[in-house]
């Protein structure tokens, strides 16, 4: 991979970065075997898909306000809530890519994060679609898509494979 050579360099970068996002089990990697399992692979290729899918969905929701705000030659045309809410997802979709490379690089912290958001996420984003007047007919439309992807995220990483390849380490015995 091309950037190989740079993110090897940026790693000790990265790991403090991981420190602060992974907390005391940020040191936790899981077993090479199941890392490199075909099951794993193929979940995180799923995943990261999925994820880019979002991505361009969150693209797309700042574009159609950008749109109607030059549309309407006003930024007030579309409503703040849009604005935020359009300019999150882009946020949050990069932190869960964080997540889900160093998941993939077999991180149990990583893989506990992208699973808590993918679980939780969809449920906030359908709780404030339903709340009448909030959000225009579009982007209503755009938090259920978005919702239905997050959940198919989910799907694969609470699979029974991915529990027990990132399940939590057995105690050192040589740790009382």
């Amino acid at each position: 991979m091309i950037l190989d050579p740079v993110l090897r360099r940026m790693e000790p970068m990265l790991l403090r970065v991981d420190r602060l996002a992974g907390g005391r089990q940020a040191h936790v990697m899981i077993a090479e075997e199941d890392r490199t399992h075909p099951r794993t692979l193929r979940a995180f290729r799923w995943i990261f898909w999925l994820l880019a899918l979002e991505l361009v969905i969150g693209l797309a929701a700042v574009v159609v306000a950008i749109v109607i705000a030059v549309d309407a030659r006003s930024i007030a045309a579309v409503p703040f809530a849009v604005w935020m809410r359009a300019l999150i997802v882009l946020a949050m979709t990069a932190t869960l890519f964080y997540f889900g490379w160093r998941a993939a690089l077999g991180w149990r912290w990583a893989y506990q994060r992208l699973r808590l958001f993918a679980q939780i996420f969809p449920v906030i984003t359908l709780v404030m679609a339903a709340i009448p007047g909030l959000y225009p007919a579009w982007m209503v439309t755009e938090q259920i898509v978005f919702s239905l992807i997050m959940i198919g995220i989910a799907d694969f990483l609470t699979s029974d494979h991915m529990r027990q390849a990132f399940r939590k380490p057995d105690p050192d015995p040589s740790v009382s």
